[in-house]
């Protein structure tokens, strides 16, 4: 992935680190970036001949920022159709992330701001730094979140609290953000990429088709109502028992080893 300009891929295993690197811009999101992002992602998920990560931790380069926000330069001479084609571009990442099979970690270690946040939360998760800020500020610059932010927001802390968030362009610091249910933990600055790390390895220890298949049926059940979002559930768990990794999971649990799983 030598061509990406500005984001860095790096494999440890079954684990990849994805790294938004614009620090001059505190990884603000240009339509560069969000290529970039999506052609990482896309190589993650249809590797070729490599293998597949298990988890992908993303985040950003420096010590200040995940991602400040969009690029308000590049923004602010857009044309309606112009806006309009950089948030289909956001809306395809974030689809892309959202459907992958494999599970993304978002390691938030500064300010995640307007498309910072959004981003954040087409990851599985977010672990923030205790220095890291939230917020969907677009209403102060005349626009609304594009990426997702109306509606991902929402789904994560509440609509109550997503138009509070969302209307008033308030910031809130880590500790909100964990009360509200944004993210799932906040770390001390220092500790958070190797936190994040430990996590990440203890998920890739599992079984990759069972993880996959419990990421599908998370997201497409979500907005089921509970009949159908059950039926789903079933389907996928007996799918399961057609595999590699269903024989050798149950075999390693009875014969009292640690499995070694295949991904298939």
């Amino acid at each position: 992935m030598s061509d990406l300009e500005f984001v860095k891929v790096e494999r440890d295993g079954y684990v990849a680190l994805v790294t938004i690197h614009r620090p001059d811009k505190l990884n603000a999101l240009s339509a560069a970036v969000v290529r970039d992002l999506m052609m990482a992602f896309h190589q993650l998920v249809f590797p070729g001949d490599g293998e597949r990560p298990r988890v992908v931790i993303l985040t950003g380069s420096g010590e200040k920022a995940f991602v400040a926000g969009a690029d308000i330069g590049e923004m602010a001479t857009m044309t309606a159709a112009q806006a309009k084609a950089f948030a289909d571009a956001g809306h395809r990442l974030g689809a892309l992330m959202e459907s992958a099979p494999f599970v993304v970690i978002c390691a938030v270690n500064g300010f995640a701001l307007g498309g910072g946040t959004e981003l954040a939360l087409c990851g599985d998760f977010i672990y923030a730094s205790d220095k890291a800020r939230f917020g969907q500020p677009e209403v102060k610059l005349g626009v609304i979140p594009g990426f997702g932010g109306t509606q991902r927001l929402a789904r994560r802390v509440g609509l109550g609290m997503a138009r509070e968030l969302v209307y008033s362009g308030r910031l809130i610091d880590a500790a909100e953000a964990l009360r509200i249910g944004l993210v799932n933990r906040v770390v001390p600055h220092a500790d958070l990429m190797s936190k994040v790390r430990e996590v990440a390895q203890e998920i890739a220890a599992r079984g990759p088709v069972a993880v996959a298949a419990a990421k599908r049926c998370m997201l497409r059940g979500y907005d089921q109502d509970l009949v159908n979002a059950n039926e789903l559930e079933a389907a996928e768990f007996a799918v399961l028992f057609g595999t590699a990794d269903q024989a050798e999971g149950m075999k390693a649990f009875l014969e009292k080893r640690e499995p070694s799983f295949l991904g298939r």
